[in-house]
């Protein structure tokens, strides 16, 4: 192996590594921190809301789907936007990918899009075959270093912080809500039908 092809794999290697610390960082007790300008309430099902008029847009989201297709968040704007972060290698993920598919079929009429945010694979084989295995058909955006998972949300918002996590977005594309958890049908019907309905 080359010299510069070594440091680009050894620069490669710790930017995963921070990634992957960055989102096992789970914790808090679901109040905005310190300096925040966003209050948001932790319910008892794990889901944290944000009052309509608090609620702050996304940072960019955009890049190249695992297709290899350009896709921006910010252009769904006036659609309900789930978007789940989620890795290959994780066994939550896999669990409710399926659930997440049933749910965006059921919701696609009512005007809600599904986005995913592949993190942590190194390839994006890995990440097109979680797809065809477990029948995902909206699109994922190719993130391996986590750099959408760590800036693409303002400092203080309802961000992901762990693998899988889910954020939901308003018609307006502000972050309405946010789970840490991995989810049921049910639970995440829970979390976009008030959006849905929301004038």
């Amino acid at each position: 192996m080359s010299r510069s092809r070594a440091v680009s794999a050894v620069g490669f290697a710790a930017m995963v590594v921070v990634s992957a610390a960055a989102l096992s960082a789970c914790g808090g007790d679901g109040s905005a921190g310190k300096g925040s300008r966003t209050e948001f309430v932790a319910g008892a099902d794990g889901v944290s809301t944000v009052p309509k008029g608090e609620r702050r847009l996304p940072n960019e989201l955009k890049g190249d789907t695992l297709q290899g297709k350009h896709l921006d968040v910010a252009d769904l704007e006036g659609k309900v936007v789930v978007i789940n972060v989620w890795g290959s290698t994780c066994p939550p993920c896999r669990a409710e990918a399926p659930l997440f598919s049933k749910v965006a079929r059921e919701t696609r009429a009512k005007g809600v899009a599904f986005v995913g945010i592949d993190t942590r694979d190194a390839s994006r084989t890995a990440g097109l075959a979680f797809e065809a295995n477990h029948g995902v058909t909206y699109p994922s955006l190719y993130d391996p270093v986590g750099k959408l998972v760590l800036y693409g949300f303002p400092k203080g918002s309802l961000n992901p912080q762990t693998i899988p996590s889910t954020i939901v977005l308003d018609r307006d594309g502000k972050i309405a809500a946010r789970a840490l958890q991995p989810l049921s049908g049910e639970s995440l019907h829970k979390m976009i039908d008030p959006l849905i309905g929301e004038k």
